[in-house]
């Protein structure tokens, strides 16, 4: 198992860190980002670092599968986010490993998981987890999770995240500037 896209998220979180470094909160939250600058802006990006959920998530034996642009950051981005969506297949098997990873990083208020989105907040990172069932446009979502890749962390554990074509296509059928502007730099990287 390679670990390049580990190591390309690894240098993400310190360059977040390192640009925000010297912002000051705002008090805007990532369910507050808009279309265009997207959660980076929000205080989201403020200390943040998914890393520790998502060696938890190995821990736990879960299958969710690493979306949005903590994603993209692993096919190569250099856009920076401030937050970890993550796509779940929505049984009750991978509920328990959800919220075991996410009471093992610190959730204090462990989300229901009866909806086709809901968000998680543990220190370091927040996020959405979706499921196939929440509405993607036109595209199935399912076959993604079988489709998924997978790095390895220097520390030891695995972490599994979109495949590059899905996460374009994922990119497309939201539709929004930002997930216009990351898909057709994903496309640049490929060429």
């Amino acid at each position: 198992m390679n670990e390049t896209a580990a190591l390309l998220l690894r240098q993400a979180v310190r360059r977040t860190q390192e640009a925000t470094r010297e912002r000051a909160a705002t008090g805007r939250g990532p369910e507050e980002a808009d279309d265009v600058a997207g959660t980076f802006s929000t205080d989201g990006a403020l200390g943040f670092d998914p890393l520790p959920l998502l060696r938890a998530l190995h821990e736990a034996g879960s299958g969710a599968v690493v979306i949005g642009q903590v994603a993209g950051i692993m096919h190569g981005s250099t856009e920076l986010t401030g937050d970890l969506d993550l796509l779940w297949d929505g049984s009750p098997e991978q509920g328990r490993a959800l919220h075991a990873a996410l009471a093992a990083t610190g959730c204090t208020a462990l989300p229901e998981l009866d909806r086709p989105q809901v968000e998680y907040q543990v220190p370091g990172v927040s996020g959405d987890l979706c499921t196939p069932a929440l509405p993607w446009g036109d595209m199935d979502v399912v076959p993604c999770l079988a489709r998924a890749v997978r790095t390895c962390d220097p520390a030891g554990f695995a972490i599994q995240y979109v495949d590059l074509d899905d996460l374009i296509r994922m990119r497309h059928a939201l539709g929004r500037p930002k997930d216009l502007r990351r898909a057709a730099e994903l496309d640049a990287l490929r060429a």
